[in-house]
């Protein structure tokens, strides 16, 4: 038994047909390409220190000036994209391994299981997320990865309310309702039939997700919560800039201009997902 057709060429080319969409998917592409050659493309090591330089303005030799140690900001804007992209991947990864299968469980079983799960997750959203995060940062300790563990604890209900409701959805179609006759057990009657439906709203929360885990992760290290000294990101670079604002203003553009563009390009590109979505649902008369 093969379940319905989920329109996948539609909605590829509803994500194709938006300029916004291939805006952000090529940024976000060039991004990552960058991230992945800063070793070989970056012009400086990004922790050489040099006091001589320290506070430089742009130039030729600095292309976007150097920091209060003399070390040169595009090289740390460069490694700073790897830190923060590999923290917003973790993030979301956490999140939805977290809260997917509990959203299927919940959605799929109904009765108390599925009752206990929602108060939990609802218990969570209700909680000031950035708060939440910052406590489980201080009870396991400072660094990248348990802060990305938190944001990710904090973004599970995100991935747990979508899984639950696409799975409700269509939990009493007649395929799956027919595949339990047909003596399917429940793991084999999800991961075949319910799961594949359920993905593609999913992969909308991962995009948008991920730029507010980029956000988040900015945030926890801007706070020292995050990435330690002397590694780059663009929080910890923010920190920096922000400390010396009145001798070298210029620190701060780099990475907030970053943070701004990536998580426009990740909520375009899941904007755009969105709506190809709902077109190809709507038959291809949506916007």
């Amino acid at each position: 038994m093969t379940t319905p057709t989920t329109g996948r060429p539609t909605i590829l080319r509803g994500v194709l047909r938006r300029r916004s969409t291939v805006f952000a998917a090529v940024f976000i592409a060039l991004l990552v390409l960058v991230a992945v050659l800063a070793p070989w493309i970056a012009p400086y090591e990004p922790n050489a220190q040099n006091l001589l330089v320290r506070l430089r303005a742009p130039s030729a030799e600095h292309l976007l000036g150097t920091d209060d140690y003399g070390r040169d900001v595009l090289s740390r804007l460069m490694f700073g994209a790897r830190v923060s992209l590999w923290a917003a991947l973790q993030a979301v990864a956490v999140a939805f391994v977290l809260g997917l299968p509990l959203g299927l469980l919940a959605g799929y079983r109904a009765g108390w299981v599925g009752v206990v799960l929602t108060r939990l997750m609802d218990a969570l959203m209700s909680a000031p997320s950035l708060v939440l995060a910052i406590t489980i940062v201080a009870v396991l300790g400072a660094g990248i990865t348990n802060a990305m563990l938190a944001v990710g604890l904090v973004m599970a209900p995100r991935f747990f309310r979508v899984a639950r409701a696409a799975t409700m959805d269509i939990r009493h179609e007649t395929y799956i309702e027919a595949s339990v006759t047909l003596g399917c057990s429940t793991l084999r009657t999800t991961m075949r039939h319910i799961l594949p439906n359920v993905l593609p709203p999913i992969v909308l929360v991962m995009s948008v997700s991920l730029g507010s885990a980029v956000a988040a992760e900015a945030g926890l290290s801007f706070l020292g919560l995050g990435v330690r000294p002397p590694g780059a990101s663009w929080g910890s670079m923010l920190s920096t800039a922000s400390s010396n604002m009145s001798l070298a203003p210029h620190l701060v553009w780099p990475p907030g201009v970053m943070i701004f563009l990536t998580v426009l390009a990740f909520t375009y590109l899941g904007d755009g997902v969105r709506r190809a979505l709902v077109r190809s649902r709507s038959g291809g008369n949506g916007d």
